[in-house]
């Protein structure tokens, strides 16, 4: 990943609230895009122009090939600001976050995410780096903002399950490891939307925690369809069962892993 900043520089008079609007909604546009990375992007006012540094997934992630049509109409939004195209500025890599996956296209792929990733939720089957989304054609209505919000309701609950602190752990916990939540069956849609887009295989990662035993959880059967999906080997040390049938792949319980 890499850090960027975006200037902003002012043609008129104009209003701070003006300014943040047009900036604002800018950003919005382009994290739906899969653009930038993140939900909050500080700006800063200098004279005449304002700052805004951002993570991307590439060096060439805001270069003008990739922009969506909603991030096309908030660049011509931001004239009614008085404010010029951002110029950019490369400042190095972010040493904090992951590399992305190579361009060449994945045999297989995997909607997997945590509380702790701000990088694409797609991930190469390969070698579970992250792909930039902008890379596929639009989700739905004309970008990837269905994708990223499954993805922030996903990390949502997967923080709250963490921390284990109230009794909303329990729903969220079934939103992420039921198969009958709406989160599962919004995010495996969006999972077949994808895998229709690029023809490529692509799977839909469903945590698991609990059960009884680790015996009791090798016997556990595909969610879905009932079939077997247990791995001889774990991928990635993490997915220890694949049901190639529902394209849900999942990891035998924490509890009961050392």
């Amino acid at each position: 990943m890499y850090v960027v900043e975006l200037q902003f520089e002012c043609f008129d008079n104009t209003t701070v609230s003006a300014v943040e609007k047009g900036i604002n909604g800018l950003m919005d546009a382009l994290r739906y895009n899969g653009q930038v990375l993140g939900r909050e992007f500080p700006v800063v006012m200098g004279d005449g122009e304002f700052y805004v540094r951002a993570v991307c997934p590439e060096e060439d992630s805001l270069h003008p090939k990739y922009h969506s049509d909603f991030v096309k109409v908030c660049l011509k939004r931001l004239s009614d600001a008085a404010l010029l195209a951002p110029k950019m500025r490369l400042l190095g890599r972010d040493l904090n976050s992951e590399e992305v996956a190579e361009e060449e296209q994945p045999s297989w792929q995997v909607l997997y995410t945590t509380y702790v990733h701000t990088c694409s939720p797609l991930r190469s089957g390969e070698s579970l780096l992250p792909i930039p989304l902008y890379r596929n054609p639009p989700t739905l209505n004309g970008d990837h903002k269905a994708v990223v919000k499954w993805q922030t309701e996903w990390q949502a609950c997967d923080e709250i399950q963490m921390a284990g602190g109230c009794r909303a752990e329990h729903a969220a916990l079934a939103e992420i490891c039921d198969v009958s939540s709406v989160l599962f069956r919004r995010g495996w849609d969006l999972r077949g939307r994808i895998e229709h887009l690029t023809q490529i295989p692509t799977y839909y990662y469903l945590y698991r925690v609990g059960g009884k035993s680790l015996a009791d959880e090798k016997q556990r059967r595909c969610p879905k369809c009932g079939g077997e999906w247990l791995l001889e080997q774990p991928l990635h040390d993490i997915f220890h069962f694949k049901c190639d049938e529902c394209r849900i792949i999942s990891n035998i319980s924490w509890d009961h892993l050392k």
